[in-house]
């Protein structure tokens, strides 16, 4: 449930974000920007760029043949929520229903397909915003209304463990424009795109507050993967993960547990204790790609360990 909610915020954000460049002018073509967007999506099955930004803006928001799709990210939160009812609070049901239920409407939809056809932005960008509210809305019940035991401690696990993956392939699609060639001067207005990665990590604000406005590459990934304040950094989730991992262990009594803080632990060292001088040094994309294939190691452990375990496995413990 928590990973699919930050899925959809995460996608609504990148799209709102990127229509919205649209409407200045840039050195990027709009042909690179939208396929880096499809690239810091992790690239979904069968979701190509065809030239249309509106016509892939309502794919990735409303098709629900797409498994990555806006739409489909909300009625997987809500099917999961539905299952685990009796654990969370009526008011956390009550505002993911809500969403669902609005976003499901088959008018609701017809009319946003009509308008995003006719290239009407601003109906998108309403939508968009809906849903991003929705979802920082539901976090902000949870924290209020959900007793912090082993439920809300895994809540945090899937919102920061989808939050540090999606980061690191955010990074990772910028790479070529922004860390590939150091020496490169900036041309045009290619500080609108700088300002597009942060944004898109809800990061602009809080940047400035670090740096003043003094917006350079090195600075922007010292930000994202490092900074240990701010909630969308790379360094910030991982810790986030860990924290509630151990958490949970001592909730549960699973003896079981050490691979998996291990692995969390390791991670949150390589980040801890990292430069941003080391990273750019070496191979950054490989870093980072290092760094998604343990944020895998992590999920796959979480499952095999707290939910798809034999029972023989749950009675010895």
């Amino acid at each position: 449930m928590s990973r699919y909610l930050e899925r959809a915020e995460h996608t609504t954000r990148l799209l709102d974000v990127n229509l919205t460049l649209m409407l200045d002018e840039s050195a990027i073509s709009s042909d690179h920007r939208w396929q880096r967007v499809v690239q810091a999506l992790g690239k979904p099955k069968r979701i190509r760029w065809n030239g249309d930004p509106y016509e892939l803006a309502r794919t990735l928001t409303f098709d629900v043949e797409h498994k990555s799709s806006v739409l489909s990210c909300i009625i997987r939160a809500r099917e999961n929520s539905r299952h685990v009812r009796e654990q969370i609070s009526t008011e956390q049901w009550h505002r993911l229903n809500s969403l669902y239920l609005e976003v499901t409407r088959p008018e609701f939809q017809s009319v946003m397909h009509a308008e995003a056809l006719q290239g009407n932005s601003e109906t998108p960008a309403a939508f968009l915003q809906q849903v991003m509210e929705a979802v920082h809305q539901f976090q902000g019940v949870t924290d209020s209304t959900m007793s912090h035991g082993e439920g809300w401690h895994f809540i945090q696990v899937g919102r920061y463990l989808e939050r540090a993956s999606a980061t690191a392939m955010l990074i990772e699609a910028y790479h070529e424009d922004l860390w590939a060639n150091p020496d490169q001067l900036p041309e045009g207005n290619e500080y609108l795109e700088w300002m597009g990665l942060l944004r898109s990590a809800t990061a602009f604000e809080a940047y400035c507050k670090v740096y003043t406005a003094d917006i350079t590459p090195e600075r922007i990934l010292e930000f994202l993967l490092l900074d240990d304040e701010f909630p969308h950094s790379l360094r910030f989730s991982i810790d986030s993960v860990q924290n509630a991992l151990q958490a949970i262990q001592r909730n549960s009594g699973k003896s079981r547990a050490e691979e998996l803080n291990r692995i969390a632990g390791r991670l949150s060292a390589k980040l801890g204790f990292a430069s941003v001088d080391e990273i750019l040094s070496g191979d950054v994309i490989g870093y980072l790609r290092s760094i998604q294939r343990e944020c895998q190691a992590i999920h796959e452990t979480i499952y095999h360990l707290y939910v798809d375990y034999p029972i023989q496995t749950a009675l010895a413990g």
